[in-house]
This record gives C-alpha cells, structure tokens and sequence, in this order.
C-alpha cells in the first residue's frame, strides 16, 4: 500500500474546482498519515495542469496521449485499473461528479475494492479510514468504518473543502496510457446544465433570502437590495416550495452549494440542510429572532424587522456609490 491518490477532473481545457479541493483534504490526510499525496491527470495536452497541480501534490503523474482528448469513463477505468496494479494505492479520491460516478462505482467492482460515495469528510488513523455521509437530506452525519484492506475508494462532494493551493513542489511525472480495448462509449458533445438567468455558484456577493421575508411581494424589494449591492439573489428551501423563486436560485443541501466572497442572509433561520451549502468568507445574517442558529456562525448579524432594515442598508448603499 503506497500514499493518497487524487484523480484530477478538467472539462473544455479548465481544471474543475474539485481537484483542488480533493487535494486539499488530500494534504491534510497525508500529512496525518504520514503518507505522500500523488495527483493523477488523464488527458491530452495536459502539462499545464500538472504543472498547476504540482503546487499541490508530492507527486504529479500526468498520462497525456490524443486519444484522451475527450472524457470517457470506460477509458479512466481501465487505466486507474492499470494505476493501481502498479502502485496499489492506499486511497484513490474522485469527485462526487458526472465524471467521477461513471467510472468510480464500476473501478471498485472491478478491483474489488471497497468503496463510499458522496463524502463530506475523511479521516486515516494509520491507515484505518472512516468516511463521514450525509443521510435524510443532511440532518444526520453518518460515520463509515472500512474494514483494512489494501486499497480504499471515496467520492467526495463538490463544495465541502476550500480549494487552497499548499505551496509545495510536486514532482512532475509522465506515464504511458496503458492498452486497453476499444471502448464501446463515444463522445459526442458536451451539454451543459441549465442555469438559468443567473449562475450563483459563481457570484461573488449573494443576498439569499428565507421564509422570513414574509410574503412573495417583498420579493422585489429583496431583487432592489441585490441590485444596490452587486449581488445575486438566492434563497433557501421554503422560498422555493413557495413557488417564490425558481429551484436554480436554491442554496442547501437539496440544492446548491455556494462560495461567495460575502453572503447576507435575510430572514434565514439557518437550519443545517442550507448552512451546509454555504462556503461564504463572510456571513451577514438579518432576522428578528435573536436566538436563530444562523447568528452562531454569522461574522455579523442584525436583530430586527427586516422590512425596515433593508431599505435602511440599501440606501446607505447608495449614498455611497453616489459618494454622499
């Protein structure tokens, strides 16, 4: 058995948030473990990201050949396959993704090797692991035992981890793409998901509102106060069930995770299933209950009405961008 493995997921030419993220948490298992952490890019033209990588890793392992131009998971297993004959892996960490699903359930069938997927965090005592699971929509934390073996494999979930580069010098290695048969897959195209209007994944400043708002016509006012700040405008589950914003506006665990640089929350309670979703570097939380879960992890909070505190905010806003 030999060191942590991060399987490293790009699409159209850009490394996807996720492989850092994995490494990251690859980073710290190692570093309690004693093991090394060893990244593994599969591609064509893939020097660039193993060159990004290296920053993260012991090791980069890039396989770079044309026929690997495009994603297919058939493929992946079967040269993870060859990757752990040859190196025999103590864990391979993939992406709770598309990608990662199609091939990580299928390479521990094939290998025999225990498997968990969808992770919210991983521990190694030596190298005992426990996998902790998320059950019933995210109100309970699931502890998962492996019994030893060699080789464990783990799917982890997008969002959990901060994508933090460690500040190594990996070493850049090349492999050959093993032979394996003609797949029986073939690309065609990419489809990307709707998004809809906006995407608020990638907003930097969201102002995300709860059931606390009180009705469907303080809406507006909330989509003013967005607009005053820059923001994007999400909302938790209630709002959504409400039929008050569409699903594509959902933060939580039932709907999206998110990493803004700021995140207000109005009239949000802050019940487990959303804060879980919420990878903010500053909370502002605005409700009238003083004792709502949300102001134990708020950097800074507001008590009170918010039909009267948002106006308020918003024209302070606009005091200052007029520079009064």
């Amino acid at each position: 058995m030999s060191g942590i493995f991060v399987v490293a997921e790009h699409r159209k030419g850009v490394l996807r948030d996720i492989t850092f993220e994995m490494l990251k948490k690859g980073r710290e298992l190692a570093g309690a473990s004693g093991e090394s952490l060893t990244a593994l890019v599969i591609g064509k033209n893939t020097g660039a990201f193993a060159e990004r990588i290296a920053a993260s890793a012991d090791t980069v392992i890039a396989i770079d050949d044309p026929k690997l131009e495009n994603f297919n998971g058939e493929i992946y297993q079967n040269i993870l396959s060859a990757i752990i004959d040859e190196h025999k892996p103590l864990l391979i960490m993939i992406g709770h993704t598309a990608a990662g699903m199609d091939f990580a359930p299928g390479l521990a069938a094939a290998k025999n090797i225990a498997i968990t997927t969808d992770c919210v965090d991983l521990k190694l005592d030596g190298q005992k692991l426990t996998a902790v699971r998320q059950l019933y929509s995210g109100k309970i934390n699931a502890e998962i035992s492996f019994k030893p073996a060699e080789s464990y494999i783990v799917t982890l979930r997008s969002g959990i981890f901060p994508p933090e580069p460690s500040g190594t010098s990996g070493k850049l290695l090349s492999a050959a793409c093993p032979d394996f048969p003609e797949s029986a897959k073939r690309f065609i195209e990419y489809i990307e998901a709707a998004t809809g209007t906006v995407d608020i994944t990638q907003a930097d400043v969201l102002v995300s509102v709860g059931q606390g708002i009180g009705d469907v016509k303080n809406i507006p006012m909330m989509e003013a106060f967005a607009q005053a700040l820059g923001a994007s405008l999400s909302c938790s589950r209630p709002v959504v069930d409400r039929k008050w914003l569409p699903q594509e506006r959902q933060v939580g665990s039932s709907g999206k995770t998110v990493k803004p640089k700021v995140y207000l929350a109005v009239g949000i309670s802050g019940a487990f299933q959303h804060l879980t979703a919420v990878k903010a570097d500053i909370i502002i939380a605005v409700n009238k209950d003083p004792r709502a879960p949300i102001f134990n992890i708020a950097d800074y909070g507001i008590t009170g009405d918010l039909l009267q505190i948002i106006p308020k905010l918003q024209d302070a806003v606009l005091k200052l961008k007029g520079g009064n």
